[in-house]
């Protein structure tokens, strides 16, 4: 009787379900018909099979399960599905998203994705917790506390890492070529993450290093610019953009701190994509790089009527942060400084400087995340980020799984065998500029050398979580070859460049 009254319990479920896929299956090939079978029809098998699956775990579940939890993880996983930087964000998710671009935010200050069940670290952020504490990127986090990490969505992984400042929490981290497993203690703490810092390191030689782009990032670059301009007495002998450890942001900020060095006009990058409003062309103009919300800021100021395009466009021109730059900025010999960790908008910045000549390249490869997001919020609080579009470097270059070389190959002294690259993550998209589609990007080939420091695995000792290397400072071998390069001394690198670079004059 027990089976018997299970079984109608299902047979419901099952036909409610049923109902609703086919119910919707007759309204989309009601809609195809009208639009004369324009658009591919969802597959009905597939969806019978969802429906018998969602009846399954609704009657079968060792314990039940609510339709809402259900219906989320199966959103969850359809996104996580496509690749590595699509997903679903719930309601609280979505919040800290939004004060994450706005600068401040509360955690760990890590920058992370899943990978083989496990959340491993893209970047930590600098002044954050996890940073002071010697995370590193390509770390693996196996437990939180006492929970292993096995089995937990990217979500749930946040939200555990996530708390009330002042709490401490405990990471058990994979490294590789540790032989045993690193503990972290950190403790929660706002993260007000400072996207610019700047000073004169000398008479005559400015560095700026841009740690996120954030929605003011250029405005806060603009401002450093100025106040070392000031500082400096006159115009700068060299210029140093520290984009190292930056695992991107808002495109915006990108475009306006490209903006900064590049004519008026310039193309600093363009998107590709299916849907027409991801196909844009994004130059070096107040209207691609000043955000809508500076510019409805200053209209209220100022009152203004919002809905007037009149007065959007003078508030755009009147908020260019760029305009009052010093003109030897365009000029300037310059040095961009990237990493494994410099991935997205810092790519793109890295990238666009490159093409056009305007800065040399020192460090290793990036990242090599070439995709564009789109947060689309819900109605019911969540959003979904989903990949739309590639973007490519004014030259056409597609930076998808690849990154960008820098011209001077010079390596931070640590082992490069920690970094990871947008390759190495499970369903990266694949680089359109290979010859065979779905094939991934790059493939890391095991050398002698490597096989060498493998096999050496068991044989090193355990080493203590250290510290970061102070950026800018006489420690740091990436940044004091960068001054060499500006001053026109000899730079030592870890082999030598495939082309000469030279100063912009």
């Amino acid at each position: 009787m027990q089976a018997r009254n299970k079984y109608q319990g299902f047979t419901k479920v099952g036909l409610v379900c049923s109902g609703l896929v086919l119910g919707l299956m007759l309204s989309l090939t009601y809609s195809a018909v009208a639009e004369k079978m324009t658009k591919p029809q969802l597959p009905l098998e597939d969806l019978r099979a969802f429906a018998e699956v969602f009846g399954k775990i609704k009657s079968d579940y060792v314990e039940p399960v609510e339709d809402k939890k259900l219906l989320s993880e199966a959103i969850s996983g359809m996104l996580t599905g496509l690749d590595p930087h699509s997903s679903y964000m719930d309601a609280d998710a979505f919040k800290d998203m939004q004060a994450a671009t706005q600068g401040e935010f509360g955690g760990l200050g890590i920058e992370v994705a899943m990978e083989d069940g496990l959340v491993k670290v893209v970047s930590p952020i600098e002044d954050s917790p996890a940073y002071a504490a010697g995370l590193k990127s390509g770390d693996l986090i196996m437990k939180l506390d006492d929970k292993l990490v096995k089995g937990m969505s990217l979500n749930d992984a946040v939200k555990q890492m996530r708390g009330k400042p002042d709490t401490s929490i405990v990471l058990t981290v994979l490294r590789k070529n540790e032989a045993k497993p690193l503990t972290f203690t950190l403790v929660r703490a706002i993260i007000k993450n400072k996207s610019v810092k700047y000073k004169i390191t000398e008479p005559g030689y400015a560095y700026a290093r841009v740690t996120q782009f954030q929605e003011r990032t250029g405005e806060d670059l603009a401002k450093a610019i100025k106040v070392m301009h000031d500082e400096n007495k006159g115009p700068f002998k060299g210029f140093v953009l520290d984009l190292r450890n930056d695992p991107g942001g808002l495109l915006n900020g990108a475009v306006g701190v490209s903006a900064a060095f590049l004519p008026k006009d310039t193309l600093v990058v363009y998107t590709e994509g299916r849907a027409a409003d991801s196909k844009m062309k994004l130059t070096a103009n107040p209207e691609n790089y000043i955000s809508h919300s500076i510019a409805n800021d200053y209209m209220k100021k100022n009152n203004l009527s919002v809905s007037n395009p009149l007065s959007y466009a003078r508030a755009i021109a009147a908020s260019d942060y760029i305009k009052d730059l010093p003109d030897d900025l365009k000029t300037v010999p310059m040095v961009v400084l990237i990493n494994a960790g410099s991935a997205s908008a810092s790519e793109i910045v890295a990238g666009a400087l490159q093409d056009h000549k305007r800065a040399t390249l020192i460090g290793i490869r990036s990242f090599g995340k070439g995709s564009v997001q789109t947060i689309m919020p819900m109605n019911n609080g969540a959003a979904i980020k989903l990949t739309t579009a590639r973007y490519f470097t004014p030259k056409g270059r597609s930076i998808q799984a690849k990154g960008i070389d820098p011209d001077y190959l010079v390596e931070d002294g640590t082992d490069q065998s920690n970094n990871i690259h947008e390759a190495d993550l499970t369903r990266h998209l694949s680089n359109p500029k290979d010859n065979q589609a779905g094939v991934p990007a790059m493939t890391e080939v095991l050398t002698p050398a490597k096989e060498s420091a493998k096999d050496k695995l068991n044989e090193k000792k355990f080493a203590e979580p250290t510290g970061p290397i102070e950026p800018a400072s006489k420690d740091d071998i990436q940044f004091t070859q960068a001054m060499n390069f500006l001053k026109g001394k000899p730079v030592i690198v870890s082999q030598p460049p495939k082309v000469e670079a030279a100063l912009t004059k």
